[in-house]
This record gives structure tokens, C-alpha cells and sequence, in this order.
């Protein structure tokens, strides 16, 4: 039986000794290259490496399972149109290592819950359906309809279909995507929890208000092409490196960058471009013209006190505000632009942890130039004010008229590959009554209206025993979400957990009474159905959907695509169903020809779909055609965070390794941050550490303490670092108990990962 004592939910300590080096002050160069290099020689064969690595992200090729920055429209590198961190995934892909009953068989879960999460995700593929029966040590082999018939039985047999939920990850394929919400409605709920509720949820809550469209206004030659780029609360040189190409674009065409960030990233200092031997060789491209950093959460006071200038030199000079776009397109200024004057711009200085002159210069530099973008990703998203943080974006914006015209705009930097189509294809807690509409007029279906479970409500209903069946489509539910322990009794309440991937990882290890492990296909593998060759489709950060055709081999014979995994538990979930699942796995057309119907934008989709580049999707900001309640961009009014501090905690933000993605370890190192052979840090001010008589290296145990509960890891490693005082940062998961399931962004409940307080004790002390 398995060990309800040993709980292992959380990562075990790595044993090597944490080395430290100082921080990189230039990113990627040659050092990546080796990095990649490396990857690819420890855990592929090199035939496929090559022939893998030629076609990622090219037109025709596969899209890189990991993150969402666009691919050009127009002509892409012959050399490798990828990154460090993709070769890092697509090693973790492609790997030569098998998972099958044999290691499960010498494996019990036991053992496994105290492997690191590194050492889990370097075991292997998954290659065989695997089952885990109650009170069973051990998973054993299942064929595939047993796995089907066992989920639609548990299915059959709840009392409600809302006791059961339904996860998505930011991988899924458009075409997976679409009939996994399908497959779900037809069954009769909307728990549709998505990697969206914890990462850019505040984007699509504070866009949708203020100009009508969740997604980004602003395409790939709008950044080559802006005057000034401000980045906010993002580190792209870890996550998102393919950007930095387009910020070194930018900057030879004259741009400036801002950079907005608690931490100095290496990613954002200096770039050595690997395709470019004249930048390898020299000194690179400098990036970031002001760097701001910012303390943590005091984004809104920076804001605020920008825009204070702009008014209040508007009224000395005048030619500040954009006057004619605020007339024609926006609505709400007077009463805003009466707040802002009102505002104590003192004290937003205060808040913001930033020096007057800084801000000052920023300003004059936003006030200078007509072509803004502003960019962002969790370090905005992820706070209680998360969607104010958006907001007050949108809002400095509008006021120099720089949303809907070229190299302006919006810019959240989604994280995972496909996380913004899943939401376009109906994944979803929250549908629109006109989508619903479109589902049952094509299938004939009586879709639910009740909205569902988003994940935190998700995690809450599982809890207390008000859901007890639970599927993952991909990801890593338990390492991503918040409050491990909490998250972990959740999922243990369950009676039966369904995960579908690629890699072992810890959700596969804190289960429900039952647990199905079923392998799919991944991106970069061949997709033969009996309609042939199949592709499928994703949607990047700017809205342009394209195909995903893999060109190796599958892992194994025993694997599933997405799509037959979901049609396969469909049919025997919904035997009475007139929707005919098997067409769909036959010939994806088939999906795309339904999607066409049901989604807007995606008219004559096979069609638009097969153009090399792909194609952009409507985008109503983008054209100045704001689609809100009053039909204009809306200026709104948020609050200045009170952002008090007791003398004996600090306010600690959780932030990845330069050697992950997501939760997906790839390493123990963080070569930017100057971090070796560790994870569980806490990186702080110096002075800090000096004014609490510790020292580098010494050993800690960090509470947080919210609503009379006490959350505790122990034994991490205090890293002196680059941080304004009484901040601090710390890896996910290992720093994921901290947060609770409690505290989360009003409107769009993102858990607040980004701001919690804690206190920090040293061992033995």
C-alpha cells in the first residue's frame, strides 16, 4: 500500500553544495550554444537531434513545445530558428530514455515521491498506458480501452457531471483542444480549469475591459519597428529568449528599451546573438536603456507617477497627451485624468522603491516618443492587483494615443506554446453564451450555461470533497498551482486522477484512489492516423494561428495522439452521442472543418492553415475597433497598492531558473544568475543579510503567514543578489507552499505568487 505518512509532495533537497559565481552580465553567446549542444548529445540520438532541430519552429516544421513568441512571417533562420530553452525541451521530448512497466515494476511510488523533479523528468518517455489501483504501491500496464472504459464508467457513475474536472495545459493543440471542451460539454459541465487562470489571466481580465480583446494589439514587426519598449515584470532571457532577436531588431532601428523589473536579468543587460558572428565575437547588442528596478508590486505607484508628469506637463507644453485619439476612440478621461492629478506623486515615488530621476527620465522619454509598446508577463499578473496592474498599462497608453496604430500596442508575453489558442478553441471556465450557441446548433448538444471551476475554485471543490474526479490534459497540475500541501490533500480526495503526458512528474506521484497515467504523442513526433499524416495547429502570443507537423519516430508503438486519447474516452462516455468521434481522429481536416464553424476567425481554416506563415487572427484593438460596452477603449481608475511591510518579514516573489521551464527541470543550475548545482535559494539584498547578521551561504526556513495559517519550507540557502531591500525571490515549486490558496488577483483569481510575505529564520537559530 501506499505511504499516506510519506506524503512527497513536495521536491526533495538536491545533496550536491550550492556553488556561487558572479551574475552574467551578457546573455546567450557561446555559452549557449555549448549549453544546447550539450543537451543534445546527453539525451538524444544525434540524427534525430539534427533533423529535429532544422525543422523546429520553420514553416512546415514543429512548433517548439516551449514558449509562445511568434515565429517571423517572413523568412527564418536556415541556421535554427530556436533558442537554448528550446533545445532544453526538445531533448526532454526526444529523448532516448523509455518509461514502461518494467519501471514501474521496479519503482514503487514511494521511492519515486523522494526523487527531485529533476531526476523524475530525466527518467524518460512515457511509453505505455499505465494503472494505479487503489491501494496499490505500485502502477502496472492497462490497454487502452480498459484505461477508456474504466474513465467513462467513473464518469457514468458520479452524481453530477460537476463533480468532475477537466485541467488543460498550454500544449494541447489547437484541434486536441477543441473537442477536449467539447467532449467535456457534451458531458455536461464547464470545470474547465486552464494553465490561463495562473499565469496571464489578469491580461485577458484587464484587456477584455479596457479594449475589448484579451490578446495582445501588437504583431513581431511592431516591435522591430517601436520607438520605445517597455518591459515590465518579465525576464525574456530565460523565458522567452527567442525575443531578445526582436529586441536586438528594435534597437538597431533606433528604439529604447525601458526595463521594469525587481531583479537585473543578464537577458536584458547585453545579448550576444549566435546567428550573427559579428555580435558573438564583439561585445554584443546593449538592450535596456533605463533599467528600473522596481520594488516588488510598486509597478502601479510607477505608473501613476509617470502619468502624473505627462498631465502636469501637458498643462506647462502641451503636445503630451494624444488628444484627438482620446476624443475619438477612449471614453473616461475626464474623471481619470482628475484622479491622476489628484494623485500623491511623492508618495508614488515612495512605493514605487525607484529614484525620483528615474522616473522622471522614463518619462520624458514616453512623453518623447509616439511609438510605445509595453510588454509584460507573471511579474504583473500574478499580485492581488494583478488586473489594476493591466489596467494602469492600458491607461498610460491611451494617453499617448499608442494602441491600434504600428509599433504601439499591448504586448502580455504568453508562456506556454499554445496556452492563448486553448483559450480561442473554448477552454474555459467561463464561456460565452454566443459560443455555447455554436456548440449545440453543430452538434446537436445541450451545452451547460453554469460557469465552472477555475483552478483555484478548482483546487477548493476537491478539497472539501465537492469533486472527485479529476483529469490533467498535459502539465503538471500539482508542481504548477499554489499551496503544495493543500493542492496535494485536494488531489488525494479524488477518487480516480487521469493524467495525459509525455514526461514523468509529480502529479503522477500524489493521485487519487485510483490513477491512469496515458501517454500521448508529443510535438515533435509523427502523427500517422488512418487519413495519413496528420498535422495540427497552435496560436503564438500575437495571435497567428499556424501548423505543428512532427518528423520523428514515436517514443513508442503504445502512444496515443491528443486527439485519440480524447475521441477514445468519448466514445465510451457518450455511447448515445450522435457527434461521430472516430471521423475526427481519422483526419483532423475533419476537427478544423467543425472549428471553421464554430470559432470566428477561423473561416475556410484548412485552407489559411496550409499557408506557410499562417495567419492572424481578428484583433479589434489592433484596427481601433474597441470592442467594450461603450465600443471605445476605456480609461479606468484603480487604487495605489498599500504595500506596508512589518519590520520583521519580507515580501518574497517566486521566479524560475534559468535551467527550467514551467515546471519542467532541466537542471540544477541558473548560469545567468550565477547560481550552481541549487534550488532551494532565497535570493536577497545584501544589506539585508548583513542587517540580520547572516551571511552568503547560510541555511533558512521561510514561513508565510496568511489568514492565521502558518506555511513553512525548510533548509534554503541564502544567494546575495540584485534586489531592492525587503524583497526577495525564490524558485517554483519548491517556494509553491508558501502561497495560499486563499490569496489570489480580484476578478481574474490568479493566485498571487508574486507578492507574499514571509518571515525568515536561520537554522538552528
Amino acid at each position: 500500500m501506499r505511504n499516506k505518512s510519506l506524503q512527497g509532495h513536495r521536491t526533495p533537497k538536491n545533496k550536491e553544495e550550492v556553488k556561487l559565481s558572479k551574475p552574467a552580465e551578457v546573455s546567450v553567446g557561446f555559452k549557449a550554444i555549448l549549453s544546447s549542444l550539450q543537451h543534445m548529445r546527453s539525451f538524444m540520438d544525434m540524427p534525430d537531434a539534427l533533423r529535429a532541430s532544422l525543422k523546429m519552429n520553420q514553416k512546415g516544421g514543429f512548433d517548439c513545445p516551449g514558449c509562445a513568441w511568434p515565429d517571423p512571417d517572413d523568412e527564418r533562420s536556415s541556421i535554427g530558428e530556436y533558442c537554448e530553452n528550446g533545445i532544453k525541451a526538445l531533448a526532454e521530448e526526444a529523448t532516448k530514455k523509455r518509461i514502461d512497466a518494467d519501471f514501474f515494476r521496479n519503482h514503487a511510488i514511494e521511492e519515486l515521491q523522494q526523487w527531485t523533479d529533476y531526476k523524475l523528468g530525466k527518467s524518460g518517455r512515457l511509453a505505455e498506458p499505465m494503472y494505479l489501483a487503489k491501494g496499490s504501491s505500485h502502477y502496472e500496464p492497462i490497454s487502452w480501452d480498459n484505461a477508456f472504459a474504466k474513465i467513462a464508467n467513473k464518469l457514468k457513475a458520479l452524481d453530477s457531471p460537476n463533480d468532475a474536472i477537466f485541467y488543460t495545459s498550454g500544449r494541447t493543440s489547437n484541434e486536441a483542444a477543441f473537442l477536449y471542451q467539447l467532449l467535456v460539454r457534451a458531458y455536461g459541465t464547464n470545470n474547465m480549469p486552464d494553465c490561463s487562470n495562473m499565469c496571464h489571466e489578469s491580461s485577458g481580465v484587464g484587456l477584455s475591459e479596457t479594449v475589448g480583446i484579451g490578446k495582445g494589439s501588437v504583431t513581431l514587426q511592431d516591435i522591430h519597428e517601436a520607438e520605445l519598449l517597455i518591459i515590465m515584470g518579465q525576464n525574456p532571457g530565460t523565458n522567452h529568449p527567442r525575443m531578445l532577436n526582436a529586441l536586438e531588431k528594435c534597437k538597431e532601428n533606433g528604439g529604447k528599451i525601458i526595463s521594469v523589473n525587481p531583479l537585473v536579468e543578464a537577458g536584458l543587460i547585453k545579448y550576444k546573438n549566435p546567428q550573427r558572428v559579428t555580435k558573438m565575437l564583439g561585445g554584443g547588442t546593449h538592450l535596456t536603456d533605463l533599467y528600473l528596478p522596481v520594488r516588488i508590486n510598486g509597478d502601479v505607484a510607477f505608473l501613476k507617477a509617470v502619468m502624473y508628469l505627462l498631465l502636469e506637463w501637458e498643462e506647462e507644453r502641451g503636445n503630451i497627451i494624444d488628444k484627438k485619439f482620446i476624443e475619438e476612440y477612449t471614453d473616461g478621461y475626464e474623471v481619470f485624468s482628475k484622479t491622476i492629478k489628484a494623485t500623491d506623486f511623492e508618495q508614488c515615488v515612495s512605493n514605487s522603491g525607484l529614484e525620483k530621476a528615474a522616473i522622471i527620465q522614463a518619462a520624458e522619454w514616453i512623453a518623447a516618443k509616439e511609438k510605445i509598446i509595453i510588454c509584460w508577463a507573471m511579474g504583473l499578473t500574478q499580485h492581488v492587483n494583478g488586473v489594476d496592474n493591466i489596467k494602469e498599462i492600458v491607461n498610460l497608453l491611451l494617453l499617448r494615443g499608442a494602441i491600434g496604430k504600428p509599433g504601439s500596442g499591448t504586448c502580455p508575453v504568453r508562456g506556454h506554446s499554445n496556452v492563448q489558442g486553448d483559450r480561442t478553441m473554448g477552454i474555459w471556465e467561463a464561456p460565452k453564451d454566443a459560443f455555447l450557441d455554436k456548440l449545440e446548433e453543430i452538434f446537436g448538444i445541450e451545452a451547460p450555461r453554469e460557469h465552472g471551476y477555475a483552478v483555484v475554485s478548482a483546487i477548493k471543490a476537491m478539497h472539501e470533497n465537492k469533486a472527485s474526479f479529476f483529469m490533467g490534459m498535459g502539465g503538471n497540475f500539482l508542481s504548477a498551482t499554489p499551496d503544495t500541501d493543500f493542492t496535494a490533500e485536494a488531489l488525494e480526495n479524488c477518487d480516480m486522477t487521469v493524467q495525459v503526458s509525455t514526461k514523468l512528474n509529480r502529479s503522477h506521484l500524489i493521485t487519487g484512489k485510483e490513477a491512469l497515467i496515458l501517454p500521448c504523442l508529443g510535438r515533435t513526433e509523427i502523427d500517422l492516423q488512418k487519413g495519413g499524416y496528420q498535422f495540427v495547429s497552435v496560436e503564438n502570443s500575437m495571435g497567428i494561428v499556424h501548423s505543428s507537423k512532427g518528423v520523428l519516430e514515436p517514443a513508442s508503438d503504445k502512444l496515443r495522439s491528443e486527439v485519440s486519447i480524447v475521441c477514445g474516452i468519448a466514445n465510451k462516455l457518450l455511447e448515445d452521442n450522435s457527434i461521430k468521434w472516430q471521423e475526427f481522429v481519422d483526419d483532423y481536416d475533419i476537427i478544423r472543418d467543425v472549428i471553421a464553424r464554430a470559432v470566428p476567425g477561423f473561416s475556410n481554416y484548412n485552407v489559411k492553415v496550409r499557408v506557410p506563415k499562417g495567419f492572424y487572427l481578428p484583433n479589434g484593438a489592433r484596427d481601433r475597433k474597441f470592442n467594450t460596452a461603450t465600443g471605445k477603449a476605456r480609461f479606468s481608475i484603480t487604487q495605489l497598492p498599500e504595500n506596508k511591510l512589518p519590520t520583521d518579514q519580507y515580501v518574497m516573489m517566486t521566479i524560475r531558473s534559468h535551467d527550467q521551464y514551467n515546471t519542467t527541470i532541466y537542471g540544477n543550475d541558473d548560469r545567468y544568475r550565477g547560481i550552481y548545482n541549487a534550488r532551494r535559494v532565497v535570493l536577497m539584498n545584501e544589506q539585508d543579510i548583513k542587517a540580520e547578521g547572516w551571511a552568503k551561504g547560510d541555511h533558512v526556513n521561510v514561513s508565510s503567514h496568511y489568514q492565521g495559517k502558518k506555511r513553512l519550507v525548510q533548509d534554503f540557502v541564502i544567494v546575495p543578489y540584485r534586489i531592492p531591500t525587503r524583497c526577495v525571490a525564490m524558485y517554483f515549486p519548491e517556494a509553491n507552499p508558501l502561497v495560499p490558496i486563499d490569496l489570489f488577483a480580484h476578478k481574474s483569481h490568479t493566485p498571487a505568487s508574486k507578492k507574499i510575505l514571509v518571515t525568515i529564520v536561520k537554522e538552528n537559530a
